[in-house]
């Protein structure tokens, strides 16, 4: 069988299996096995593949055609024009993600210089890592789990930002010294309810880790958690961004204008579809 039938056909099964990007993820799936590249498989398209490839190929086929994550089986995904390190132990990057820091990055063009940053869930580290680059900071990442941190580990290492970047394993906040402030906490947390869990597609229901999707009965456990401790170790002035669910605005902006917070310029910010997806907030102590 040549390259070109192939793919035709392991597009067609997953195609029936209810992949959408069926085409794409068979193109993807044999350039990671085979190293070639696009071009490469246009111009040798009528090529014979090898029986060994072909056994491979196949099973990668027929295990995304049971809905593993492409990026569980490639390994990576890319973020922010980087590639970084994914596995079943962290939430695969998302569009959305990039998102959240864009607002980081526009509110960072106008205001004065932030060196010391916390990345709360930190989970894969991409924020981390991002936030690292882009505004040469020092960024303290944590996460409860500790196969999260050793990917994280790696994209930093990866990344070349191990000079800036300490990671921390524990429950939020639990671990941090009080004494120590910071100018910005960003934070992609556990969101999801957990009865919407099942809803979710296959590969995130399935495959992604249930504890960095579930944010407990109404969604609202570790958001809740953050807006009391933020409180805690963010400079006076400092900002905090939030990813969000889409249905949690009104929710989620009471819990940060409630009178017993200290925060102010509390807004959430609608994403690229038009959807809530960014709380930011200011630390006001005594304002």
């Amino acid at each position: 069988m040549n390259i070109d039938d192939l793919l035709a056909a392991s597009a067609l099964q997953l195609s029936r299996a209810g992949i959408e990007d069926a085409s794409l993820d068979a193109r993807l799936l044999f350039q990671h096995l085979t190293a070639m590249t696009r071009s490469c498989l246009v111009l040798q398209g009528k090529q014979s593949v090898d029986d060994c490839t072909l056994q491979q190929y196949r099973r990668l086929v027929e295990q995304r055609s049971q809905r593993i994550p492409l990026q569980h089986l490639i390994g990576s995904q890319e973020f922010w024009s980087l590639d970084f390190t994914v596995s079943p132990a962290v939430l695969i990057p998302r569009p959305e993600t990039e998102f959240l820091l864009e607002q980081v990055f526009a509110l960072c063009s106008v205001s004065s210089a932030i060196s010391c940053v916390l990345d709360m869930c930190t989970g894969s580290g991409v924020i981390a890592v991002v936030l690292a680059r882009e505004l040469g900071c020092r960024v303290t990442a944590v996460d409860i789990s500790e196969a999260a941190l050793v990917v994280a580990a790696e994209n930093i290492s990866r990344h070349h930002v191990a000079d800036q970047i300490a990671l921390v394993c524990c429950d939020l906040f639990a671990a941090l010294n009080r004494r120590r402030k910071f100018d910005l906490i960003v934070s992609n947390p556990p969101y999801i309810a957990e009865d919407q869990i099942e809803d979710l597609e296959p590969e995130v229901s399935r495959s992604e880790p249930r504890l960095a999707l579930s944010g407990g009965p109404t969604g609202l456990r570790f958001i809740e958690q953050i807006a009391v401790g933020a409180e805690w170790i963010l400079q006076p002035g400092g900002w905090i961004f939030l990813e969000i669910g889409a249905d949690q605005k009104n929710a989620v902006t009471a819990l940060f204008r409630d009178p017993r917070r200290q925060y102010d310029e509390v807004r959430v910010i609608d994403d690229w579809s038009g959807r809530p997806r960014v709380l930011q907030a200011r630390y006001a102590p005594n304002s």
